[in-house]
C-alpha cells in the first residue's frame, strides 16, 4: 500500500526515484541551472525539465562539461564533494592518492578529482627556487609511471658535468644520475672527460726554411683541469687544443732547416711544450706531454739522405780499419824492439815457431845452438 501511494506522489509531484550505488555520484540541473550533486543511496529526481549526468568516482577525476561552471555558480554543491587543484605560473604540483604520486600538473594548470575517492594530497614546487627533483621522489614518480614530468641527465665516471639552465651555466654535475622538473628551466648538459687522454695531430704539411715539404706527426697528453673554463672560453677545447699544437710546431718547424729539424728534435719538443703549456692553461687544460711524433720526408729527398747516410757509414768504416791496422803495426813495432833487447823473448818466440811448425810435418830435426836457427826454419816453410 505504501509502494503504491509513493507512486502516486512521484506521479503527482513529477518525481522519479533513482538509487545510485557507493561509487556513483549524480549531477542534476532543473531547467538548465544546478539543483543537486547527489551521493549514493534513493533519490527522488524532477522528470521535466531537468538534465542527469552520473559519473563513477572509481575514476578518480571529475570530468564534465559543467565543471567550471558548477564551482563558479554552485560553490555549495561542490564542498564535500570534489577536490579542486590549480597551480600557479612557474609553480608544479604533485597529486597523490593515499601517499602514491598519481598525477603532476604543471604551471597555470587545473584538474578536479572527486574528494570520497581520495583521500587526496597535494605537493607544490617551486620551479624558480629549486628546478631540481629529489633522486627519491624522482624514483616515485618514475615507479608511478610520471617520468614525462621529469628530464633526467646522466653523467658517466671520469667525466664532470657542466650543467647548463635555459642555456646559463648553472654549476657541475657528479657523475650519476639528475633529474629536474621538465615544466622547469630546460636543464641540458655537457660532459667533460675529466681523465688524461691524448690527442693526435696526424699528416701536417710544414715547408721549412730551406723550402722542404715535409709531413709531421704530433700528440699532445692532456687533461681538463678547469672544466667551466674549457666550456665557456671556447666553444671546443678540443679543437681549440688541436689548432693550438697545429700553430706552435708550424711556426717553430717553419724557423728550421731540414738538418735543424732532424738535430734538435728533442730541444724542439720541449720548446713547444712550454709554449703550448703557458697557452692552454687560460681555458683550463693542463697540457702535461706534447711530442713530434714522426717526420716524413718526400721521396727524393729521403733517398739523398739514405746516400748521404750509406757514404758517412763507409767512410767510419774506412777509419776504422786504418786505426786497427795502424794499431796493428805499432803493435809488431813494440814486440820487435822487446825482442831486440831481449834474447830470452826471442829464443820464446822461437819455440813457439817450431811447435807451430812440428804440428804440421811428420819428421824435424833441430840443430844444436840458435845460430842459423831462423834460417833453417824458414827454409822448412819454404
Amino acid at each position: 500500500m505504501t509502494n503504491v501511494l509513493t507512486f502516486f506522489m512521484d506521479a503527482f509531484t513529477g518525481r522519479e526515484r533513482i538509487t545510485l550505488s557507493e561509487n556513483e555520484r549524480m549531477l542534476v540541473l532543473v531547467q538548465g541551472r544546478f539543483d543537486a550533486l547527489l551521493g549514493p543511496g534513493e533519490h527522488r529526481v524532477r522528470r521535466a525539465k531537468s538534465t542527469r549526468e552520473t559519473h563513477n568516482i572509481d575514476r578518480l577525476r571529475f570530468t564534465s562539461g559543467f565543471d567550471r561552471a558548477l564551482f563558479r555558480s554552485r560553490p555549495d554543491l561542490t564542498e564535500g564533494h570534489l577536490t579542486e587543484v590549480r597551480t600557479d605560473t612557474g609553480e608544479i604540483a604533485v597529486v597523490s592518492r593515499d601517499g602514491r604520486p598519481i598525477e603532476v600538473l604543471f604551471p597555470e594548470d587545473r584538474a578536479v578529482w572527486w574528494t570520497d575517492a581520495g583521500p587526496f594530497t597535494v605537493e607544490r614546487f617551486d620551479l624558480a627556487a629549486n628546478p631540481r627533483v629529489d633522486a627519491g621522489f624522482a624514483r616515485r614518480l618514475d615507479r608511478a609511471g610520471l617520468s614525462r614530468a621529469m628530464t633526467t641527465l646522466h653523467v658517466a665516471e671520469g667525466h664532470v658535468g657542466m650543467l647548463f639552465l635555459d642555456g646559463v651555466l648553472a654549476g657541475r654535475l657528479e657523475p650519476g644520475v639528475h633529474t629536474f622538473w621538465s615544466a622547469g628551466p630546460r636543464a641540458t648538459v655537457k660532459l667533460v672527460d675529466t681523465r688524461q687522454r691524448a690527442h693526435e695531430v696526424s699528416g701536417q704539411e710544414i715547408l721549412t726554411k730551406d723550402r722542404v715539404t715535409i709531413r709531421v706527426n704530433l700528440t699532445a697528453v692532456f687533461r681538463v683541469t678547469d672544466p667551466e673554463r674549457a666550456v665557456t672560453v671556447v666553444t671546443d677545447f678540443e679543437e681549440a687544443l688541436h689548432r693550438a699544437v697545429q700553430l706552435v710546431f708550424r711556426r717553430r718547424l717553419g724557423a728550421l732547416t731540414l738538418d735543424q729539424l732532424l738535430a734538435e728534435k728533442g730541444a724542439i719538443d720541449v720548446e713547444a711544450g712550454q709554449t703550448l703549456r703557458t697557452e692552454m692553461a687560460s681555458i683550463g687544460i693542463d697540457v702535461q706531454e706534447i711530442a713530434l711524433k714522426d717526420v716524413i720526408l718526400p721521396g727524393e729527398i729521403r733517398e739523398i739522405l739514405n746516400r748521404v747516410v750509406e757514404a758517412e757509414k763507409k767512410a767510419e768504416a774506412n777509419v776504422i780499419q786504418r786505426r786497427e791496422e795502424t794499431n796493428a803495426m805499432r803493435s809488431l813495432l813494440n814486440t820487435a824492439k822487446v825482442m831486440e833487447d831481449n834474447p830470452v823473448m826471442l829464443r820464446l818466440k822461437e819455440l813457439e815457431a817450431l811447435e807451430a811448425i812440428a804440428g804440421k810435418v811428420d819428421h824435424l830435426t833441430v840443430h844444436n845452438g840458435t845460430q842459423g836457427l831462423m834460417q833453417d826454419i824458414a827454409r822448412l816453410r819454404d
